[in-house]
């Protein structure tokens, strides 16, 4: 069972590698990570990655995971990147997402009429790739598996573990992984955090939701 992560410029790097952690971690999984080609990347964070594999060379995908990040607008607006989804994707028995990555796996033409989830910031774009908006970690509809923003990659990838490989499995890479949280501060969700700070942290991001925006605006008038 091989699962594949894609990687591109601007990627955010723990929407992939908490993900890759715990699947990587479990029974009969291989894992392999593909970008455009095998020069370095830099993360929205500032970290480099060296894929696996260039588009031209990937093997072949059980799983297609696409991560987000700040890069997800130029990576839709990416021909090669997107002839690549759509190939892998259609090939692939599993379609995957963490946070921002639906929207790569909507343009590709795979979300249509499915429930759906994504970083909250950016939920309210779902419609514009046809999906069904859905508030959760995870969200699993047919063989297409969303999680939400960044840190929920970890639940996604547990989640995956669940449906591959079984629950007992999956229970045993949570605990392996001592996946325990219990964070400092009770401020994780727009549904939790004070009003004030939810609305400064919104405004923060409106320059990537219109910039996502623009570029799935851009994708459906030249699909």
């Amino acid at each position: 069972m091989r699962v594949g992560f894609l990687v591109f410029p601007g990627v955010t790097q723990l929407d992939f590698t908490g993900p890759l952690q715990v699947v990587s971690a479990a029974p009969g999984i291989e894992t392999a990570v593909i970008a455009k080609d095998r020069q370095p990347i830099r993360s929205d964070g500032g970290l480099t990655i060296v894929a696996d594999h260039a588009f031209n060379d990937a093997p072949p995908l059980d799983v297609l995971c696409v991560p987000g990040g700040l890069g997800v607008p130029d990576a839709i607006r990416d021909p090669a990147l997107m002839a690549y989804v759509k190939r892998a994707g259609a090939e692939a028995t599993w379609l995957t997402s963490v946070c921002t990555g639906v929207f790569i796996l909507g343009t590709a033409g795979f979300t249509d009429g499915r429930r759906a989830t994504t970083h909250w910031a950016f939920h309210h774009l779902l419609p514009l790739i046809g999906a069904v908006p859905e508030k959760s970690r995870v969200v699993t509809d047919g063989n297409l598996i969303s999680g939400g923003g960044v840190t929920a990659g970890i639940d996604f990838g547990l989640s995956l573990i669940g449906a591959l490989v079984g629950e007992t499995a999956a229970r045993a890479v949570q605990l392996g992984v001592e996946y325990d949280p219990a964070p400092p501060f009770n401020s994780g969700s727009p549904d939790r955090a004070p009003p004030p700070l939810t609305a400064a942290v919104t405004a923060r991001f409106q320059g990537d939701v219109q910039s996502l925006a623009d570029s799935l605006a851009a994708s459906a008038a030249h699909p």
